[in-house]
């Protein structure tokens, strides 16, 4: 198997790319990140996972170790193909993927090509526990416990409640995640939303 690949990059297609090594020119498959990287004549090394079926053996290179290790991670929900895969690491980073699972976000899941909205809550709901995995780790223990809307008086509950109130609004669930991650670790575990909100507002307006 293809763990990396180091040579002169030949063409840059909508979606592909070929790599010249040694004389053999590699067709890579790559999101569109990946690509905006790259350039004709450059040298580059790209990482690389393997594909074989019957039919194929396709490539897929990825600029980092992240990249690739999402890639690995969104193939294992049903229905999430290496298209669909690559079409998601196109329209966000790792880190903005890893917030929209954190903070269930469907809306911004389905920005890809390919994710309708049973697929993008598939997504969520597979990998919700995983989204420390992807990118980088959000702050999501404070998020988790409630976050169904059920409440229960858990201590995810008031910032769960939050995100709603930041929703109807006008703020994106990600927007509304990421702000309330920034304010959890200097929140008290006792913070109502009545607390919680015009520190969030605050934070965004700025």
């Amino acid at each position: 198997m293809i763990g990396s690949l180091t040579g002169i990059i030949d063409t840059i297609g909508q979606h592909e790319a070929v790599i010249n090594v040694g004389g053999v020119g590699y067709l890579i498959y790559a999101s569109g990140r990946t690509l905006a990287t790259l350039a004709n004549g450059e040298a580059v090394k790209l990482l690389i996972e393997t594909h074989v079926r019957e039919d194929h053996i396709h490539l897929y290179g990825f600029a980092d170790r992240t990249e690739r290790d999402c890639f690995r991670l969104l193939t294992t929900v049903q229905g999430v193909g290496a298209r669909v895969a690559l079409a998601l690491l196109t329209v966000l980073t790792t880190d903005a993927l890893a917030t929209a699972i954190a903070a269930q976000d469907r809306a911004a899941i389905s920005q890809a090509d390919g994710v309708g909205p049973k697929l993008a809550a598939r997504i969520v709901s597979e990998l919700k526990d995983k989204a420390g995995l992807v990118g980088r780790d959000p702050v999501v223990a404070a998020f988790t416990a409630g976050s169904d809307g059920a409440g229960n008086g858990a201590p995810g509950s008031a910032m769960a409640d939050a995100i709603s109130a930041l929703v109807n609004l006008g703020y994106s669930r990600s927007d509304a995640f990421n702000v309330l991650s920034s304010i959890a670790p200097a929140a008290s575990e006792e913070a109502t939303v009545e607390q919680l909100i015009p520190l969030a507002l605050q934070k965004l307006s700025a």
